[in-house]
């Protein structure tokens, strides 16, 4: 038998967990990015949303005023 560490060594194993925990870090902290930046676009998206609704409520508001204004003519 030699003296050199197994490979299943206390040692060895937790070297690797301490780089499994590393990378478990890095990733939340990937994942943390991604989230602030998914919710600024939801955001954005939603501001426009809300602006493309106004304006499609202010062209049907128009519209029906010309049919209107058409509608009183014929009968005019």
């Amino acid at each position: 038998m030699s003296d050199e560490p197994q490979q299943d060594s206390p040692v060895n194993a937790l070297e690797t967990l301490e780089e499994r925990l590393g990378e478990v870090i890095q990733l939340c902290e990937q994942l943390r990015e991604e989230n602030r930046q998914l919710r600024e676009q939801n955001a954005t998206v939603l501001a426009e949303r809300a602006r493309l609704l106004e304006d499609n409520e202010r062209a049907r508001s128009k519209v029906e005023a010309m049919l209107e204004r058409i509608r009183t003519m014929e009968q005019g």
